[in-house]
């Protein structure tokens, strides 16, 4: 077998998705890479959580992750973003983020990744296509489009719906909620459509990609249905996440998508653009 030389990776964020990462990482589903690290904001709870794994990683707070791992994957709330970010990248390392949305209102942080090596790769998390949406992107593209709809209870709290006065609670037909470009659907829904944001990356930039989120009642799957014009193919892609029964905004995908993201760091042969 290949030797792989070993990487370390730090989660930050301790929920769903990290732990779910933590726990087939340490079981050895990746070769080539070792839980070093975990931050969580309760970390008697992340302790415990660790405590039967084969080899418990360090806790360690939010700025310390970079000290111990070349890898960081990023899952924690939108607004502790930043200070993860900016300790990674200042640091050289790989950051893998999955609250991508506020991404788009930091770009500089791209801007500062060849002056200290570090890399940004976006999982494609709970959406589809981006291999496609990448190639088309390198010829003329007219239009890229998000469509939205998730169960009224997984858009609650959302500012966009705070700021407007929506109440999903009374929802019970299948509503719009939002319209606009996946930097404003970034701002107004921060943890619920990082999907926009990936795809503008991906494509044409947030300004031009379009995105439009329904509340419906008639769901009981995350839905995502991106739509593609351009002078090389025309794109109509859907997506139905199974939501995970502990936290259905979350789909079961979104982890597995991490994982997939990873073991391409690390493989010998990489399959897809």
């Amino acid at each position: 077998m290949q030797n792989i030389p070993q990487q370390r990776l730090a989660i930050a964020g301790l929920g769903t998705i990290g732990l779910e990462v933590a726990r087939r990482i340490d079981a050895g589903a990746l070769p080539g890479i070792s839980l070093a690290a975990v931050s969580a904001r309760d970390q008697a709870r992340a302790a415990e959580r660790v405590a039967g794994f084969r080899s418990p990683p360090k806790i360690l707070s939010l700025s310390e992750l970079a000290d111990e791992a070349d890898i960081i994957v990023e899952c924690a709330p939108a607004a502790v973003f930043m200070e993860i970010a900016n300790t990674a990248v200042a640091q050289g390392r790989t950051l893998v983020p999955l609250s991508v949305g506020v991404l788009l209102n930091h770009l500089e942080l791209i801007d500062r990744l060849d002056e200290t090596g570090a890399r940004i790769v976006v999982p494609t998390g709970a959406l589809l296509g981006l291999d496609a949406v990448k190639a088309v992107a390198e010829g003329e593209v007219e239009s890229i489009r998000l469509s939205t709809r998730k169960p009224p209870a997984g858009l609650k709290g959302a500012p966009h719906l705070v700021e407007n006065g929506i109440d999903v609670d009374g929802i019970t037909a299948p509503t719009r909620v939002f319209s606009g470009n996946a930097r404003e659907a970034a701002k107004g829904f921060p943890a619920n459509v990082n999907v926009g944001a990936a795809l503008a990356l991906a494509g044409i930039g947030p300004e031009r990609t379009e995105v439009e989120i329904w509340a419906d009642p008639t769901v009981t799957r995350n839905t995502h249905t991106v739509t593609v014009e351009s002078d090389s193919s025309r794109l109509n892609m859907t997506i139905e996440n199974i939501p995970t029964p502990e936290n259905p905004p979350t789909g079961k995908i979104t982890a597995l998508s991490v994982m997939a993201t990873l073991r391409r760091l690390t493989a010998p042969m990489v399959v897809g653009t």
